[in-house]
């Protein structure tokens, strides 16, 4: 009798599967704790929860949840192009901005294409190209940070695609502005230019690609309402460029994609600018604190304008063990080249000090032993 693995298209076989950060309550039921016991410091989630207005607007959302969503995110559109000073046919939404990546997919890479990424970058990428039968091309970061000359170098006859988040998940690094300025005047015009702007919100005076875009380069750039906004459980992102491109990209988006408790509660957290600043000055507070915290106990902390951090660990797999027995969850990072380190998400300033408290108690531990 046939299996499925006979009948599965050989390629998915061989697919790497996506390791998200493990759930609370995962966590608690292995260790023996009870979900309050555990904190989750392991996927760049908001620590402070949804944005209040977006939260009260979806509430009121589910009186109509028998209905279809609208298809186009048209009340989010609109109010997105008014805010980014885009016209409305420049936008594209999924559930997620990941689920952009994979309408890219769909659209521009096939078997034999090639993609560049930084080979410590987000894991999707190259999961998407791999998916699609396309090769990706993984350019090694300098200094945790991605390397543009690297990358434009790999660039080939046979290259359509070229991912480049900043700040980099997981590392957390950047690039400054002239730098991918002149990455793209110089990029050439077969390819298309992915910017992935996941945690621009946590940054000050961040590069504004529209002008590239207004000017005729080939780019995308992606946002999320996963982060900041903190709205990760209902699936929302953007993406916004040209319109021919996004023309093409909704041709292989899927119908009804976005909820409608997600677009409703996407339109009303743009309005709450307060929680959003608020958002902001916590993190780096946040941020702060961490950093100083693990600086001081000794450990190798990366730079980061994100809301994470990513350190250097002796033992980080006895190590990732052992918070999560503690009732901490963080990430480690084997898939992404980064053996020997974790990333730590900032979380309130309770949750910092007791990941920073358990870390002082493991070290002295470890040291008497």
């Amino acid at each position: 009798m046939l299996t499925y693995n006979d009948l599965v298209k050989p390629s998915v076989l061989e697919q790497p599967i996506y390791q998200p950060g493990r759930p609370i309550e995962l966590v608690a039921l292995e260790f023996g704790l009870t979900p309050n016991e555990v904190i989750k410091l392991a996927s760049n989630e908001n620590p402070l929860g949804g944005s209040p207005k977006a939260l009260e607007a979806a509430k009121e959302t589910l009186a109509s949840i028998a209905y279809y969503p609208e298809n186009d995110c048209y009340f989010l559109r609109e109010k997105l192009a008014r805010i980014r000073n885009l016209v409305p046919e420049q936008l594209i939404f999924g559930a997620g901005s990941n689920e952009i990546i994979q309408m890219l997919g769909h659209a521009f890479i096939e078997p034999g294409i090639d993609v560049i990424m930084g080979k410590s970058a987000f894991i999707s990428y190259k999961l998407f190209t791999l998916l699609f039968g396309g090769n990706a091309i993984e350019v090694p970061l300098i200094d945790y940070t991605h390397d543009l000359k690297g990358m434009a170098k790999a660039i080939t006859s046979n290259t359509k695609l070229v991912f480049l988040p900043s700040p980099n998940n997981p590392t957390g690094t950047w690039n400054e502005e002239i730098d991918i300025f002149n990455f793209i005047h110089e990029m050439p015009d077969h390819i298309i230019f992915v910017y992935d702007e996941a945690y621009v919100e946590y940054i000050n005076n961040p590069p504004d690609l529209k002008p590239l875009i207004a000017a005729g380069k080939k780019i995308i750039c992606l946002r999320t309402f996963s982060k900041i906004y903190g709205l990760a459980g209902f699936r929302v992102g953007y993406g916004y460029g040209n319109v021919e491109l996004i023309d093409l990209l909704n041709r292989v988006r899927p119908p009804f994609n976005v909820s409608s408790i997600a677009q409703t509660a996407a339109l009303a957290a743009l309005d709450d600018n307060e929680y959003i600043e608020k958002c902001r000055v916590f993190n780096q507070l946040g941020m702060k604190q961490l950093e100083e915290g693990l600086t001081s106990l000794g450990y190798e902390v990366i730079p980061s304008r994100a809301n994470f951090l990513l350190v250097r660990f002796q033992n980080s797999d006895n190590l990732y063990q052992y918070l999560q027995a503690k009732g901490v969850i963080v990430r480690p990072l084997k898939g992404y080249d980064l053996e020997g380190h974790l990333r730590i998400s900032v979380g309130t300033e309770e949750q910092n000090y007791r990941v920073l408290s358990i870390l002082d108690e493991y070290e002295n531990k470890r040291m008497t032993e």
